[in-house]
């Protein structure tokens, strides 16, 4: 179910998804004076709890210490097990608005023999519009960093990321360390990670992107996995180096299209052997083959122990294909290998285990009792959860022998008896957020648009969302949520879905039923959707994500009938007026126009003109109880507003740029909501409030509360002064409230 993330920039397509989030307002005209932040901004921030949610890439424990481990992920950062309190510690939510695109992480390494050393290879994606990557070390497991950038791309979110890990410490010497690359071969440091060369490396890089894909050491010896081979005898994807300095193919190594990516590799140091698991394609997608070897490092003796071959007969007449992933020894008993199968849908996935060495296995996921009461949503809307898919991190407790965690495409499993499991995953959170509701009544606080996983709705923020995913239809990523402001009963969405891709509810988003009809469009390309003040009148867009945008439809029967609104440029983002149900707004990027509709949608003209356009990362928002009230937030442009329903704007001098603003209840005495705010104010991008209509703003983040790019959404909460909610691309919903 876990897709690949789309990047920034897909996420942030003006009419995709940026639409798709809280409506902003817009403005032209005269400038007002900037103002300072105001100081005293202290506020406590937690993450609403939903449980997981994204693909855990890796999990380390640290061979030496009890109770020690580490998890990565694909979009969401690094995190560190707390065994005192069950619970995952975030480690790189320090990182701002510009370094977003080290929220992926390619790779972890410990030092087995300082248990206070961490390094963190971040990058998240290896295209010419992305960064490059960056190594942080630390210390004190991850307490505080320090930081070295690198001159090469890494690509935690492109295929192979399951792949790894691709950093190491050379277990000759604390103070070396390799870093296998996607384009760019090997690199090594020799001073503990604060500088990097590159290495002679005896492998070519080819377009696949793929590079080194696992680093690990067997004794004194270095393997790596290569994975831009084809798979023949002449093209080596598994070589090592004895002496730190020559690298070499392995011998004998196994070839054929099973064998083509090493994708995992570990070492059983009481028997000395190296154990490899193997797929037809990187993954996590696209494999269809795979196999399990083991290479007995004494003598160079290979020996194939796939624990079943892929390509058998399923009982609906189909082909059981799929490849290998995950791999880990037990550290107290020698031969004891557990593997995990990969893109294995058809049978689902599992994990084998075996006791003599891989003569004989068994899966695990036959006797499995899955236990996911403190995460609903991992059912997907079925009856019960799978045991998982995506599965290429394993990890086995070198202090237990029956503590077995592996990660998922959205939550990470633990057992200590290898038959009773249960999500492992308190404290890690990786949704990608799209849209924030939080209604001025009912329930709950919060409602959230998410990639993957649909809408939730949060009746607690400490606990996973009782209901799971919205259901009737299940939606895979949300593109548009919307309540009625008059009436927040009603509330719609519209996602990627297999059975509709629109629906409604009529108390307040805890329970849904599918439009009776929806335009033909929505199944390819649904976009965001928007109701009027009373719930009368839906306006549905819709938008492709290769960027194709197509006429917004109208409903005024509650999704039964829809009809094309001629008159508004197609991608026009839209809000509707929180008073007047006749009145709905939009602005165009592309001519940089706000167009207006005073009867209920069936037609639009042209208002303001002249504002930035060609900018995709735009909100246009309207303040509660106003009607008329419009603020558009135009990227590095600034803040803009209009007070006359979009008929003239003026630019809000107090800020430089502005890029997603949402309101909540107004402060002590004020009269106008507290505004919120993403931009800056002079220089630093961050999280602002406004007690007196933007004149003056007090940042309420600080520097280890960051969370990369944040320009999603915002909103306050109507109910609870001071409370807000930030959409993350990759850390969920963080909240903060005033301490």
């Amino acid at each position: 179910m876990r897709m690949s993330q789309p990047s920034r920039r897909t996420v942030l397509a003006g009419t995709a998804a940026a639409a798709a989030l809280t409506a902003l307002p817009s403005v032209t005209g005269q400038a007002a004076l900037a103002a300072p932040a105001a100081a005293g901004g202290a506020y406590r921030w937690r993450t609403a709890v939903m449980g997981g949610t994204g693909f855990v890439t890796g999990v380390l424990f640290h061979p030496s210490v009890r109770g020690l481990a580490y998890a990565r992920t694909d979009i969401g950062g690094a995190y560190r097990w707390d065994d005192r309190t069950d619970r995952w510690i975030p480690l790189t939510d320090h990182l701002g608005w510009d370094d977003w695109n080290l929220l992926g992480v390619e790779a972890i390494a410990v030092d087995a023999a300082h248990p206070n050393r961490l390094y963190l290879a971040l990058g998240t994606y290896a295209q010419s519009w992305a960064g490059n990557g960056a190594v942080l070390r630390s210390e004190d497991r991850g307490a505080t960093w320090k930081r070295t950038d690198l001159a090469v791309k890494l690509g935690a979110n492109e295929d192979g990321r399951g792949a790894g890990e691709r950093l190491l410490v050379d277990p000759r010497d604390s103070a070396t360390l390799w870093l296998g690359t996607r384009h760019d071969g090997m690199l090594k440091s020799t001073d503990r990670g604060a500088s990097w060369q590159a290495v002679s490396f005896p492998a070519t890089p080819s377009a696949t992107g793929q590079g080194v894909t696992f680093l690990v050491a067997a004794g004194r010896t270095v393997y790596a996995g290569w994975g831009d081979s084809d798979g023949t005898a002449g093209q080596p994807n598994l070589y090592r180096t004895s002496d730190g300095t020559t690298w070499e193919a392995v011998p004998g190594q196994p070839t054929g299209t099973a064998a083509k990516v090493p994708i995992r590799a570990a070492y059983d140091r009481h028997t000395r052997e190296l154990y490899v698991t193997y797929g037809n394609a990187p993954g996590p997608n696209g494999q269809s083959d795979g196999s399990v070897h083991k290479l007995r490092t004494t003598d160079g003796k290979w020996t194939e122990i796939t624990p079943v071959k892929p390509g058998g007969p399923t009982p609906d007449g189909g082909t059981d294909t799929f490849a290998y992933g995950g791999v880990a020894v037990d550290a107290c008993r020698p031969g004891t290998v557990v593997v995990s199968t990969n893109n294995r849908w058809a049978l689902i996935d599992t994990l084998y285990r075996s006791t003599d060495g891989g003569r004989s296995w068994t899966s695990l996921k036959d006797k499995a009792v899955l236990d996911v009461s403190e995460t609903p949503f991992l059912t997907f809307g079925a009856d019960e959860p799978k045991f998982g898919w995506w599965i290429q991190a394993v990890a086995l407790d070198p202090y237990d022998s029956k503590h077995i965690v592996y990660g998922t495409g959205a939550t990470l499993y633990g057992t200590r008896d290898l038959r009773n499991w249960a999500p492992q995953i308190r404290g890690l959170e990786e949704t990608s957020v799209r849209q924030l509701v939080s209604p001025p009544a009912g329930a709950a606080h919060l409602i959230s648009g998410n990639g993957d996983i649909g809408v939730m709705y949060h009746e607690s923020l400490t606990a996973s969302p009782s209901r799971g995913m919205a259901a009737n239809p299940v939606f895979g990523s949300a593109t548009g949520l919307s309540q009625a402001a008059a009436k927040p009963s009603y509330v719609v969405r519209a996602g990627w879905g297999d059975h509709g891709n629109g629906a409604h509810s009529n108390d307040g988003g805890q329970t849904w039923a599918p439009f009776k009809a929806q335009p033909a469009i929505a199944k390819d390309a649904p976009g965001p959707i928007v109701t009027n003040a009373d719930g009368s009148v839906l306006l549905w867009s819709f938008a492709h994500w290769d960027g194709t945008v197509y006429p917004t439809q109208r409903s005024a029967d509650n999704g039964a009938t829809w009809a094309e609104v001629s008159s508004l440029p197609k991608g026009a983002v839209l809000v509707a007026d929180p008073v007047d149900p006749k009145r709905f707004y939009a602005f165009d990027t592309a001519t940089g126009t706000v167009h207006a509709s005073t009867d209920g949608g069936l037609t639009f003209a042209a208002r303001a003109g002249g504002l930035q356009s060609g900018d995709k990362e735009f909100q246009l928002a309207a303040a509660p109880g106003r009607s008329g009230d419009l603020w558009l937030s135009l990227k590095g442009n600034g803040l803009y507003r209009s007070t006359d329903g979009g008929a003239a704007f003026s630019k809000v001098g107090s800020c430089s740029a502005s890029y997603t603003l949402g309101f909540g209840k107004a402060a002590e005495g004020a009269s106008y909501p507290a505004v919120y705010m993403v931009g800056s104010t002079e220089t630093i991008t961050a999280v602002y409030r406004s007690d007196d209509q933007a004149r003056t703003w007090t940042r309420i983040n600080d520097d280890q509360h960051q969370w990369g790019w944040i320009g999603a959404a915002i909103t306050g909460d109507p109910r609870v002064y001071g409370r807000v909610y930030v959409a993350t691309n990759g850390r969920g919903v963080q909240y903060g409230e005033p301490v």
